[in-house]
């Protein structure tokens, strides 16, 4: 894939890579609009990712000093991490989720440590074994979450509301909040016909909500002073399906390419994650913590070698998923376990 793709009807991406990641990069969208141009995302705040971004950008004829706008689909690294630098270069406006902005100033406010202590407790309750607790307990100890990718993103200065249109001199972006991979995730709809007059209606950006070969991770929604119970995946399974009913001509999602077939995607999403609820209830046929029922959920490859972070994250989706389970009464915790189990219903 080319660094610089151009979608026609003034819109454009850029590859911008994602240190140490296998997702490779983020494509952020550049949007022409009649007050300069607006960037859908931003991409890793590191050397390598802004120097990609303003090359690119340069690419089309632009300097960052022209941005006007940044869009931003939902607030993890990849997506808002250089939203700040180009808002220093340009005076450009940053627009969130309010969802969203409330994680971005939380996880500002907080102590480093604060979520070292908060992911400790959780993995802990979800059965983590000792070996897995020592690192993060040694890693607050010599603070080297001060070090970690968030801490210091950008507040913004505008809040996407969903159903609006976002003033875009001359353009039709509509927002649609998506949440589930992120409690304040949004897609933009592009409510315009499109350039190559394929059928359909308009463009969409879709962020990480939905993707061409991807399923995106859904996990709980991390606030360590929110004791109420969300249902992440319950929250995607929604919006993926009104996403499904927008009919759009095409999707220009955050990672991989572009593609058409919106509603077959979101089909296939949703069969994909009825038939992971199923082969869990399986599973869950002796009673499991959430750190077990991961440790025998089917990965991309076996339990022993996922990455420490890794298995954290997948903890957090098995998390996910019990949540839903419960929900729907198919599965239910087993009172007066330590750590707490569940079993199916």
């Amino acid at each position: 894939m080319p660094q610089v793709t151009e979608h026609g009807g003034g819109v454009w991406s850029l590859r911008v890579p994602i240190p140490d990641n296998p997702l490779g990069h983020t494509l952020v969208h550049v949007l022409d609009t009649d007050r300069g141009p607006v960037l859908v995302d931003t991409g890793w705040d590191d050397p390598a990712s802004w120097s990609e971004l303003t090359g690119g950008l340069d690419a089309l004829g632009l300097d960052v000093s022209e941005v006007h706008g940044v869009v931003i689909t939902h607030h993890h690294p990849d997506h808002h991490g250089l939203s700040g630098k180009v808002r220093e270069e340009s005076g450009a406006w940053i627009a969130m989720h309010a969802a969203d902005t409330a994680v971005v100033r939380r996880t500002r406010e907080s102590e480093p440590g604060t979520w070292l202590d908060y992911l400790a407790r959780k993995l802990a309750t979800a059965g983590a074994p000792e070996d897995h607790l020592a690192p993060l307990r040694a890693a607050r100890a010599s603070g080297r979450m001060r070090t970690l990718p968030g801490l210091r993103s950008a507040l913004p200065d505008r809040e996407i509301v969903p159903g609006e249109l976002l003033d875009l001199a001359g353009r039709r972006l509509r927002a649609i909040w998506t949440p589930g991979h992120t409690p304040g995730h949004v897609c933009l709809h592009l409510e315009e016909e499109h350039p190559s007059r394929l059928p359909g209606h308009g463009r969409l950006f879709s962020g990480d909500h939905l993707l061409p070969g991807i399923s995106p991770h859904i996990g709980l929604y991390e606030d360590p002073d929110d004791l109420t119970e969300t249902d992440p995946l319950g929250d995607y399974l929604d919006s993926l399906e009104r996403i499904g009913r927008l009919g759009v001509a095409e999707v220009l999602p955050a990672h991989q390419h572009a593609f058409t077939d919106a509603a077959g995607r979101v089909r296939e999403l949703l069969d994909h994650h009825e038939e992971r609820l199923t082969g869990l209830l399986g599973l869950l046929a002796t009673p499991l913590t959430p750190w077990q029922l991961a440790e025998r959920m089917e990965w991309n490859r076996p339990w022993d070698q996922i990455p420490y972070g890794s298995r954290n994250i997948a903890v957090s989706e098995a998390e996910a998923h019990l949540r839903r389970l419960v929900k729907l009464g198919r599965a239910e915790a087993v009172q007066g376990t330590e750590p707490l189990e569940y079993v199916a219903v």
